[in-house]
């Protein structure tokens, strides 16, 4: 071949591979993103720590020190989404005083994106939290409470969408049955709705409608229950084994404090986690989301002690 020749086919075959610039390396490179969500739950109007000779949380715990944490990953990552899973009020004097008030105020410093409804939500009636929920400057998410025919109706939302760097992050909340928890007169006319036939619901809109790249669930209905005991109590196991499309279930009510989530198989045989962080502003959970291309591809979760 003339050396003529062979520069020139050589020339070609380099724009060829190259495709304008573009070399056959650059299609291997994806683009990966990191979306953090943070997490409490049943902090019970615990705004300061714990004292000094507490048998069990001594010096541990506070509404400064989840401050300090939240400010960190925050630092570390701007995409990072703050939620709690209800059950802010109630447990100290705090809340006997100023009726969940301070407990909202405290949580916009923090700036939470947004709460479930737990039970003790309900401690001052329903007049007692509508009075409240005009302070928080985070959405109230609670998609299984009916309240149209109550002082609360408006006042929640279903579900939220959130975007991070491109992410579209569904949110949506289920609270635990009231009935024989709360005293009537303490819920009035709220309907309690099925969480599972509420979930399915909720996540067919989120994937197909809102086209969310990432499904949540702030869910008070508990982390498990004895069937023996409890036969017709919906737990959080029960509700990722037996939903679809859910990818996290952050969770509250039953306290539990879990050194590590627990994967459960969903109703078409998907991975769900479901994480909750104990109580009393004692932990909280972090899950960290990688994204390649828009697609989710790994995890990792802790809980901190705060």
């Amino acid at each position: 071949m003339k050396r003529r020749d062979f520069i020139q086919k050589t020339a070609v075959s380099s724009a060829i591979l190259t495709f304008g610039g573009l070399s056959l390396s650059s299609f291997s490179n994806k683009k990966t993103k990191r979306i953090t969500i943070l997490h409490t739950n049943d902090t019970h109007s615990h705004i300061d720590p714990f004292p000094s000779d507490h048998s069990k949380y001594p010096n541990m715990g506070g509404a400064a020190r989840r401050a300090s944490y939240i400010n960190k990953v925050r630092e570390e990552n701007p995409n990072t989404l703050l939620f709690d899973a209800g059950d802010m009020f109630q447990g100290t004097p705090y809340f006997n005083y100023y009726g969940g008030e301070l407990e909202f105020k405290i949580m916009n410093i923090l700036k939470y994106d947004a709460a479930t409804l737990g039970n003790h939500e309900f401690d001052n009636g329903l007049e007692g939290l509508a009075a409240q929920v005009p302070v928080a400057e985070f959405d109230i998410i609670n998609a299984n409470y009916d309240f149209s025919k109550t002082i609360m109706n408006g006042l929640t939302k279903p579900y939220k969408v959130y975007e991070k760097d491109g992410i579209k992050v569904g949110v949506f909340g289920l609270g635990v049955k009231l009935d024989g928890l709360v005293n009537k007169r303490e819920y009035g006319e709220t309907i309690y709705l099925d969480p599972i036939e509420t979930a399915n619901r909720m996540t067919k809109i989120l994937k197909e409608d809102e086209k969310c790249d990432l499904v949540i669930c702030l869910s008070h209905l508990g982390y498990a229950y004895d069937k023996n005991i409890n036969p017709d109590m919906i737990s959080d196991l029960d509700l990722a084994a037996q939903t679809q499309g859910i990818d996290l279930i952050i969770g509250g009510h039953t306290h539990t404090f879990l050194d590590k989530p627990t994967l459960v198989k969903n109703a078409i045989g998907e991975d769900v986690i479901v994480n909750q962080a104990g109580c009393f502003g004692l932990r909280m959970g972090q899950i960290d989301f990688i994204f390649e291309d828009n697609k989710l591809v790994s995890n990792s979760v802790r809980n901190i002690n705060i």
